[in-house]
């Protein structure tokens, strides 16, 4: 229920992927959430068109994975330009290959089927923080142009107890508010175009006397290349770069003429690394790129805003339920951005740099070599080795507390079940395969649409998962694993709130 005088409880500026996912979790967390976006409709430009394999078991938590289809995978990835492979225990070894307009075309769907409301055509023009509330001023784009008779845009003023701002690099809500923005511009770029019509050699990370050259011809016929001349520093720019910029670097670093083609989009992405000093100011929030600007190199840029939504949408409907949860995603994602933000620096010098990186360029083919430097970097990359602090990091702490729920095949009550299905309501999970009746007891103290009990066994001739008992956060990170009950009890109340004061007895629902 919205409070009198709030249009929403949550605003959420940007209808990309990032702000799509947040919708859907806010929504399946109860809070009611408007979607603002100032196109006036979705884009078709590929963009984005990697996920990760940590994104691919969120995708599944939420049911979503299986409305992909098929997506083919990625291949191998990379760190830097130097092959690396991404694959790693799971159900989504490696990378895969999804258009970002079909990422939001299934997110867009998954979020108003929940509730969520997208408007578009709606410009923030204004953010003032009121303490109890945010005022948000926009311009609303008029349904007729005035070229066939309409008018001009129209202002409108919306208020809501929350807004967070997932509107990109550029993002209009971080300026609004003045969020600090710290970090360092581009020095170096990349050119980027889809392009119909040309036919050239599909080139990974090619390094040439003159720069590098990047080409991939996709299913549909449209070829991406991107292009860096060594030595080259960054443009300031204000709009795409022109498509004769684009080909005169190709034919310049490859000897290739592609003016013949028809470019489909246009773009440069440069080295640029920022990050916002906090997530949080007062009741205006940022997530994916609207907090942390990175150069796009293997996808990690998406992946990243993504896995941002998931872990702020379920405490934020809690927070306005009245559960103190909020500024534990500044604390928990922050540190995450921060280490992406460093390993794209290092890999933009191994990719950008000349002749004066091909000694390092070889110690790291030589360390990625190594399986326990593979994997580092593979976790790293995927979003798998994300492990949150849930108890201090004290000894004798089971190692997956804090981390991912794996993915085991379980026997339950209604049968077979893959533990990530387990969350596809959005609750948390009491996960007892040890049949203890004192879990149970526990559980109930919660079972108001808080967390929910599962009681299960392994599948016979699967294996199993390393614990007795786990408390999983909605977002699918472990907060609890076989430690005592007075430890279960903490990690319920600080992660649900307080219990019920008797079995059935809803939680108090929201906060202003």
């Amino acid at each position: 229920m919205t409070a009198p005088g709030i249009d929403t409880q949550v605003l959420v500026v940007g209808a990309g992927p990032v702000g799509l996912m947040l919708a859907g979790e806010l929504r399946l967390g109860g809070a009611g959430v408007t979607v603002l976006e100032q196109l006036a409709a979705p884009t078709t430009e590929s963009r984005a068109s990697t996920l990760h394999a940590r994104t691919m078991e969120i995708l599944e938590q939420r049911g979503l994975a299986e409305e992909l289809g098929d997506p083919p995978n990625g291949g191998p990835g990379h760190f830097g330009g130097i092959a690396l492979d991404l694959t790693l225990p799971g159900p989504y070894p490696g990378q895969w290959k999804v258009p970002q307009a079909r990422t939001e075309e299934l997110l867009a769907g998954w979020a108003t089927g929940l509730g969520a409301e997208l408007r578009r055509g709606h410009r923030v023009v204004g953010i003032t923080d009121r303490g109890d509330h945010v005022e948000v001023e926009v311009e609303v784009a008029a349904a007729t142009p005035p070229s066939a008779g309409g008018g001009g845009p129209t202002s409108r003023r919306l208020r809501a107890q929350y807004v967070v701002g997932c509107d990109g690099e550029e993002s209009i809500v971080r300026r609004l508010a003045g969020f600090p923005f710290p970090g360092e511009d581009a020095t170096k770029e990349l050119l980027r175009a889809d392009i119909a019509g040309i036919d050239v050699p599909n080139r990974r990370f090619e390094r040439h006397p003159r720069g590098l050259a990047i080409a991939s011809r996709g299913p549909t016929g449209i070829t991406r290349v991107m292009a860096h001349g060594y030595g080259t520093p960054a443009r300031p720019r204000t709009e795409a770069p022109s498509f004769e910029e684009v080909t005169r670097l190709w034919a310049d670093i490859t000897g290739e003429d592609i003016s013949g083609g028809t470019p489909v989009w246009l773009n440069a992405f440069g080295n640029a690394r920022r990050q916002v000093s906090r997530y949080r100011m007062g009741r205006v929030l940022l997530a994916g790129d609207a907090a942390h600007r990175q150069m796009p190199v293997g996808g990690q840029a998406l992946n990243l805003g993504l896995q941002d939504a998931v872990n702020l949408g379920w405490k934020l409907a809690a927070h306005l339920r009245g559960t103190g949860l909020l500024d534990s995603y500044h604390a928990e994602r922050h540190p995450v951005g921060r280490r992406v933000l460093g390993n794209i620096a290092a890999q933009a010098l191994l990719l950008l740099g000349g002749q004066d990186v091909e000694e390092l360029r070889s110690v790291f083919r030589g360390l990625i070599g190594l399986p326990e430097a593979r994997a580092h970097l593979a976790g790293m990359i995927s979003g798998l080795d994300v492990r949150y602090d849930m108890a201090g990091g004290g000894e004798g702490e089971h190692p997956l507390l804090g981390a991912r729920l794996p993915a085991y095949r379980l026997h339950t009550a209604a049968g077979p079940a893959g533990t990530l299905g387990l969350l596809r309501s959005g609750r948390g999970v009491l996960l007892d395969l040890g049949k203890d009746p004192a879990l149970a007891a526990a559980a109930r103290r919660w079972a108001d649409g808080r967390v929910t009990h599962v009681r299960a066994e392994a599948e016979p001739g699967c294996r199993g998962p390393e614990f007795g008992a786990a408390l999983v956060r909605p977002d699918g990170h472990l907060a609890w694993i076989d430690g005592t009950p007075a430890d279960l009890d903490a990690a319920l109340r600080r992660w649900f709130g307080a219990p019920n004061p008797g079995t059935g007895t809803p939680a108090p629902r929201h906060r202003a």
